[in-house]
């Protein structure tokens, strides 16, 4: 079967995103302020993530023992009450995640198609972004109390769903700025824009930390509280620029314009498609391994700081310094190992990278009891290779997708990512439910990164002038 590009009308039955304009915008190169606006959006949200989502305040306040029981409280560390209480609050936490996955699952596809039908990508941003904000200082009123802590459980797990709303929006946004050779060196530019944010929110907090929150009153967890306002007012100010300087990817594509139940019958008719077809079924595969290891991904950051705090007794700067090194970490790596895809193919830095941190989180796990240079160690191993698997992800998707629907293929990538949103997070709560214990939330996450890597293993990337074939 020939690969040539479909028909127009192809993409325009389908659910998921076509092709909108990459390659007609030519070589004219963008504005500097339009590049550095839109990589500002990643800058202006990574606080959210972490900050509040992964290192200080879920970690150090929001599954601690200020949201246990007043019985349970005073107890030792090492009272099984007291442990069984923790592990209550880290699954709980993990349950908000799982809804939230399942809701992104539900509501991305459908949105994202009608922002792309209807030209609408920046008002889907700001609504996205806005939400988020809101979420965000929402979490000023969650007092340590055991009684809310649904509520920010709640105002997370709803942050984390309007966040990848609008995510999907500021990507379809580069498009807008990009040509087909600036928009992997765009698109790097937010990715260490978001970093590099980061970096400096935690390095805010160590400071007002040092200073003894500069005599702020540490009493109804005041300090975690004037973070979340922080974090959001951060969210406002740097991601103003996107909305000045950076355009609309495209006019709308009305011939896409459906019902919202309608989108989804499409949606499977596309991935049925690609699989049928002996061209991209390999794409198709590559899609379900990677929706689930990228989501193991996801894990390590989402409850890293959770078990650094919870099963290896990590405080407050330990957290804060363990999460500036391994944003630095991940980074550099992330650079270094594009050499690497270049040289030896994305997919075997897939594998290195996958099998490296499926090694490193079951020494975590056996090793729990060795104390804390146990974690540095192996939570550092971790966060080295997640970038380098993430970026290396994308590469290999770009290799394996049939010329002609680029704009179609990333955005299965995007939606199958949603799909399989919810593995981590459910496996990391049920393992801690059938134990009672938070380290066995480890194993979740390790389980997860495994099965991607079998599910990729038989796959073969293409090589220039050679086909695509599994195994």
């Amino acid at each position: 079967m020939s690969d040539d590009p479909p028909p127009p009308d192809a993409t325009a039955s389908s659910g998921a995103v076509g092709v909108i304009g990459l390659e007609l915008r030519g070589d004219e190169p963008p504005s500097r302020k339009q590049i550095y606006s839109w990589a500002l959006w990643d800058w202006a949200t990574q606080p959210f993530n972490t900050v509040i989502l992964t290192f200080i305040f879920t970690a150090l306040y929001l599954t601690t023992d200020r949201f246990l029981p007043a019985s349970l409280q005073g107890l030792a560390e090492d009272d099984p009450a007291r442990e069984a209480g923790i592990a209550d609050l880290t699954s709980g936490l993990g349950l908000g995640s799982t809804i939230a996955g399942l809701a992104i699952l539900l509501v991305a596809p459908v949105l994202g198609q009608r922002a792309d039908a209807a030209g609408r990508q920046k008002l889907w941003l700001g609504i996205g972004t806005g939400a988020l904000v809101l979420c965000t200082a929402g979490l000023w009123f969650v007092e340590p109390s055991p009684s809310l802590f649904w509520l920010g459980v709640a105002l997370i797990s709803a942050a984390s769903v309007f966040g990848e709303i609008a995510a999907v929006n500021s990507n379809a946004m580069l498009i807008g700025i990009a040509t087909p050779r600036t928009v992997g060196r765009i698109s790097g530019l937010g990715w260490g824009f978001g970093y590099l944010g980061g970096i400096l929110a935690l390095v805010i907090v160590v400071v007002f930390s040092v200073f003894d929150w500069f005599g702020i009153s540490e009493e109804g967890g005041l300090p975690f509280r004037i973070i979340a306002l922080g974090c959001a007012l951060w969210t406002v100010v740097f991601s103003i620029p996107i909305f000045l300087n950076v355009p609309e990817p495209s006019l709308g594509r009305p011939e896409r314009r459906v019902g919202f139940f309608a989108s989804y019958g499409l949606l499977v008719k596309d991935v049925i498609g690609l699989y049928r077809n002996p061209v991209t079924r390999p794409t198709f595969w590559f899609l379900l391994a990677s929706a689930v290891f990228r989501d193991g991904l996801g894990g390590v950051f989402a409850f890293g700081a959770v078990i650094a705090a919870a099963v290896f007794g990590f405080g407050f700067l330990d957290l804060v310094f363990f999460g500036i090194a391994a944003n630095l970490i991940a980074g550099v790596s992330t650079i270094i190992a594009g050499r690497f895809d270049d040289r030896f193919g994305p997919k075997r830095v897939i594998v290195w990278s996958l099998t490296a941190m499926v090694a490193a989180g079951l020494a975590v796990f056996l090793l729990t009891d060795a104390g804390k240079t146990v974690f540095w160690i192996g939570g550092l191993i971790l966060c080295a290779f997640v970038g380098p698997a993430q970026s290396a992800a994308r590469s290999f998707l770009a290799r394996v997708t049939p010329a002609g629907r680029e704009g179609e293929i990333f955005g299965l990538y995007a939606t199958t990512g949603r799909a399989a949103s919810w593995m981590a997070s459910g496996a990391w709560s049920l393992f801690i439910l059938l134990t009672g214990r938070t380290a066995f939330g480890i194993l979740g996450i390790v389980l997860v990164l495994l099965a991607g890597l079998l599910l990729l293993l038989p796959l073969r990337e293409r090589r220039p002038g050679g086909a695509l074939r599994t195994r």
